[in-house]
């Protein structure tokens, strides 16, 4: 992980209100959601900030007793979100190395842009990997788990009560004979020229007779 120096003056202030952001029991939640939908017997971690972001970093995932580190929980993540054979991150190395890192993070977010998180809810890498805004990290995930549940596709797992689903805009289909009557009408707004003729009428600047 990277280290940072101390913050001074506008700078720490701007850190100070994004931290305050940050909300413990969605902390919670988020890693009850994450536990549940990679499966398998993956460690929490302790509560606090930290913990979390070193968690979604490395994560701590025991297999058969046999602890593997180093395998982004991130990328697990997404790839539970699709059927098997139809992961968008086919590979997901084992690695202390920071920028293999700092590419998974990447890999992620990338891959839940397409799966259908809107960019303004999506974090920047440094956010999670120096812990700059991990609110922002927080907001990402729960726009993912939204979608997940909005998409009702089978994949998820978990309470759907943990996230709210997203509206969806409802398209009307009208048949080919519909809109051929569609075409064929006059709307009443446009009136009726039943009737009208050009009697009593003159041209534009003739002078009108008076009788």
């Amino acid at each position: 992980m990277a280290n940072r120096g101390p913050s001074y003056g506008l700078s720490r202030e701007v850190q100070e209100k994004i931290e305050q952001k940050y909300d413990p029991d969605l902390e919670a939640r988020l890693v009850e959601w994450i536990v549940a939908q990679c499966g398998g017997n993956i460690d929490r971690p302790q509560p606090g900030k930290q913990n979390f972001q070193e968690w979604l970093m490395d994560g701590t995932v025991s297999s058969e007793c046999v602890c593997v580190s180093h395998v982004s929980l991130l990328c697990r993540l997404i790839n539970s979100l699709y059927p098997r054979g139809k992961e968008p991150i086919k590979k997901i190395p084992e690695t202390q190395m920071a920028f293999k890192q700092m590419e998974k993070i990447s890999q992620f977010l990338k891959a839940a842009e397409a799966y259908g998180v809107i960019t303004t809810d999506i974090f920047q890498t440094v956010d999670l990997w120096e812990g700059k805004d991990m609110a922002a990290v927080q907001r990402t995930l729960m726009a993912l788990g939204s979608v997940a549940v909005t998409k009702d596709d089978g994949h998820y797992r978990g309470d759907h009560d943990w996230f709210h689903r997203k509206a969806q805009g409802h398209r009307r289909e009208f048949s080919e004979e519909q809109l051929r009557r569609g075409q064929s009408l006059i709307g009443l707004q446009m009136g009726s020229n039943r009737g009208a003729s050009q009697s009593g009428m003159t041209g534009y600047g003739m002078p009108r007779q008076i009788m």
